[in-house]
This record gives structure tokens, sequence and C-alpha cells, in this order.
């Protein structure tokens, strides 16, 4: 019996050494936990250990902790129902006083200063989300993931929870090179994937490895994510732009740029503008690649989601040993689960394997191993599909409003994705931002994009579709038309 209580219940930890015994003991203990929830350490809702388990753990009475809990029940600090065990109650905290400034921290130098904050960035807070890049995430296919989480724990080597190989799991890498290849027209083999934890990471060593490599310079488009940039630059890299117009990137004047060794594009969906990269564009990209031995970044970041055009292949296929391929599942399913992946030229994979291996080891197996089983079972496809017929009525909803509501603004990059860009009159960006925070609506700037080194060209707004519940979409649109010039 003395071994067996180790397995019961939950951990809490309680000081009570200086107690005495009895009433004394549980008077202490209940001290104790008004302490730990008074203080915040144990907040609502949360569920205390059986007086069984913590009399065991205190080293007391079950008695004395089964008296305090009823007393404390009573004075309204816990709760206790059948089934749901003994728990924090939910209660108002009171307001500290400190020396004579009376309630709230007022007498406090500065605490009205911030209660005042505080207020403002209540009001302060949007009510509507159209900010791009992130996915609905309330449509995330929990139970499919759930029922590919016990297939794949349930066929798991016992290998697989050890600290692994760092290209990642070779069930995810197999069935990747597979989808890869018939979605998005990736030439891929198991044994150049690398599994990254998203985009981010990719583009981190993959930054690493140029400047390892002495190169000093790598090309970006005229608009794109400024934390892709300074990513780069904390890598020792400089960034100079090439510039944009109705073809896309002009990648024809990469020749021209001698001290380029790479650059990072989004070619089958430019971000935020939201072309896609001409034919002779691509082309051009490659054949600087080969004559200089330069390297061409493909950030494949929403490549499933398409609506009015033909499939997009990857830039990859044209020439596997001069792309590094990084896509992800942040955009398909969601960011938090933290899955990336890069398709590497062979002349790469030991560089990055090992670089890889220094920081970080290798991202979670049963993920990796859960998503290679969504994969593998359709489950992927299917949701990929089903998500692909709801951004489209979304998009299709939001280029309908802005039509009646305000028919001379211009949507434009919607043929794929999950944002559209508003363009606005030269110079009314400013205010349309302003008269957005007005309405409670995060949006973004499309001069917020921009490349330091390129000249302001277009004023806009970037409206990511996707985010906003079904419950607040209405809302979100109509707050979005009220910020648009009127006809």
């Amino acid at each position: 019996m003395a071994e067996e209580w180790a397995t019961f219940g939950a951990d809490l930890h309680l000081d009570l050494r200086d107690a005495g015994q009895g009433t004394g003991l549980r008077a202490a203990l209940m001290d104790a936990l008004r302490e730990a929830v008074r203080s915040g350490r144990l907040s609502a809702g949360v569920r205390l250990p059986s007086s069984r388990t913590l009399a065991a753990d205190l080293g007391i009475a079950r008695n004395t902790v089964a008296d305090a809990y009823a007393e404390l029940v009573a004075e309204g600090w816990l709760t206790a129902r059948q089934g749901s065990g003994t728990r924090v109650a939910q209660r108002s905290v009171p307001r500290r006083r400190t020396g004579s400034g009376g309630p709230g921290g007022q007498g406090r130098p500065g605490g009205a200063r911030q209660g005042a904050a505080a207020a403002r960035r209540a009001r302060a807070r949007p009510t509507y989300d159209l900010k791009p890049g992130m996915p609905d995430l309330g449509s995330f296919p929990r139970a499919e993931w759930l029922k590919a989480s016990r297939r794949a724990l349930t066929a798991a080597p016992n290998e697989a929870f050890g600290y692994g190989d760092p290209r990642g799991r070779i069930e995810l890498r197999t069935v990747l090179a597979e989808y890869l290849a018939r979605a998005r027209g990736v030439y891929a083999r198991p044994e150049r994937i690398v599994i990254c934890s998203g985009f981010v990471h990719g583009l981190s060593l993959m930054g690493q490895v140029l400047r390892a490599r002495r190169v000093r310079e790598v090309a970006v488009e005229a608009y794109g994510l400024e934390e892709h940039w300074r990513l780069l630059t904390r890598s020792g890299l400089r960034l100079p732009a090439l510039p944009y117009d109705e073809l896309g990137t002009r990648t024809d004047g990469l020749p021209g740029m001698k001290g380029v060794g790479a650059v990072l594009m989004t070619a089958a969906h430019q971000f935020p503008l939201g072309g896609a990269l001409h034919p002779d564009r691509r082309v051009a990209a490659i054949d600087w690649a080969r004559a200089s031995g330069g390297l061409v970044l493909e950030d494949d970041y929403d490549g499933e989601f398409r609506y009015d055009r033909q499939p997009v292949g990857a830039l990859q296929g044209l020439d596997p040993e001069r792309v590094v391929y990084l896509g992800t599942s942040s955009k398909s399913l969601a960011p938090g689960l933290r899955l990336g992946w890069m398709v590497l030229p062979e002349s790469l994979v030991d560089e990055v394997v090992e670089l890889k291996g220094h920081m970080d080891w290798t991202g979670s197996a049963l993920d990796q191993l859960t998503f290679a089983e969504f994969l593998e079972s359709g489950a992927y496809d299917r949701h990929v599909r089903a998500m692909r017929l709801r951004y489209r009525r979304r998009r299709d909803e939001l280029v309908a409003a802005v039509a009646a509501h305000s028919p001379q603004t211009r949507v434009s990059g919607i043929a794929a994705g999950l944002h559209a860009v508003l363009e606005l009159p030269a110079g009314q960006e400013p205010e349309a931002l302003r008269s957005a925070a007005w309405q409670g609506l995060a949006v973004l700037g499309l001069n917020r994009f921009r490349h330091p080194d390129t000249a302001p060209a277009q004023d806009g707004l970037v409206v990511g579709y996707a985010t906003p519940p079904d419950s607040a979409w209405s809302g979100a649109l109509a707050a979005l038309c009220r910020v648009l010039p009127a006809p």
C-alpha cells in the first residue's frame, strides 16, 4: 500500500511544515488553500486532488483533508459535485489595497494611468479580424485528426519515441513525396525531404546555410513579409528587391544583380499581391539559377487553394537541383501544428540536416506520424477540397459586397489563396486604416508589405477572408464596406 498511492490523482504543492496536529493542522491546510486561491496560483475551475491522494501526499489523515475541503466548500472557496471532484470556485478577485491609496491601486504612482491604459487597450481590441495569413481555425478536422492519431499511435514502432532522424519520420517523408509530386508537381524523394516546424524554421535554416556558403545577398520580391526579410537579415544577408509589374516579379533582372546568390519567391501566388508568376518569368528565374549556380527559395504557402484558374505547379518541378521548395500545413490545416517541410537539392541535404540536428534535432514524432496517416488515408485531400469550397464562397461574398457598396474599388489577387487586395486611390490607405480601427476592424494596408527599397506604387487593403467565424462574417463585411470609398 505504501507504493500504490503514488499513482493516484494529481499533484498539489502545499507547505504545511510548521503546522501542528489535529485542528491546527486542518486550519493550516485551509489557510494554505485559501492563499493559493487568493494569490491566483490556483485559478478558478482547477480540479484538486482527492482527499485520499492529498492526505497521502502530505502525510496526514484523510479526514483532516476531507474536513478542510468541506469547510472551504461551505465558505465558497471550493465547489464539490458528484463525478466532478473538488474544484476551485469562481470568485471575484478583491482589489488589493496598497498603503493609503485605497482600492484599485489608485494611490500607487501611475496606478490611474495604468488603469486608463488598460481601458484603452480593451476599447482598441478589434471586433472583427480580417488580417491575412490565418486559415479558419474552427474548421480544423478534429474528428478525422483524432482517428488518424489513434491509428498512428497504435502502429508506431517503439523507436519512434526516441530522438530519431533530424530529417523527420520516414513515414511522413515517404507520404509527402507522393503527395507533393501528385498535387504540386514537385520532384521529391523521401531522402531529400526535411521536416521542420514551419516555413520560418526552414527559412532560418536556409539563411544560415547560405551564409556558410559565403552568399552575401538574397534577392526578394518587392512586396512580402517583413518577418521573413528580418530573419534573413539576422543571418547576415543583404536583401535587394526585385521590381514587380502586371506579369509578376521581374526575374529577368536577376543576371544584372552580381552579388545575389539566391532569390526568395512566392511563385504560385505572390504574397500579398496575389498573382501567379508569368511562365516566362519562371523560366528566367531557373535560367539565372543554372547559369550563376544560385538557388531559388520557393515559398509555396497556400498552393492548394485555387478557384478560377488551372493549378499552377511548383517552380521546383522545372529544376529540382536549383530550387529549395518550402511548404507547410499552416494554411491548409492550422499553424499550431508546427509542421513544415523542405524539399532540397541533393547537394544541400547533408548541410541542412547537420545544421538542423545541431539546432533542434526534430519535431514531434507523434504529430508527424499522425499527419502521415492523415495524408495516406485521403483525409487531407478531402479536407483541402472542403475548405477550397468554403473559402471560395467567402471570397465570392467579399467581392459581391465590395461591388455593391464601393463599385469603384477594384478587388485583385483573388484567383487563389485566403486573401484579397482592395485597391484604393493614391493617398487613401492611411485614412482607410484609421476608419477600420474606428469600426473595430483589424485589417492591414498594402504598403505594410512593401520592401523599403521599393517606391510606393499602389494603396490598398490586404483582406484575409478565412479567419472570421460564420457568426461574425456578415458583420465583418459590413464594417469593411463602411471603410471603403462610397460611390
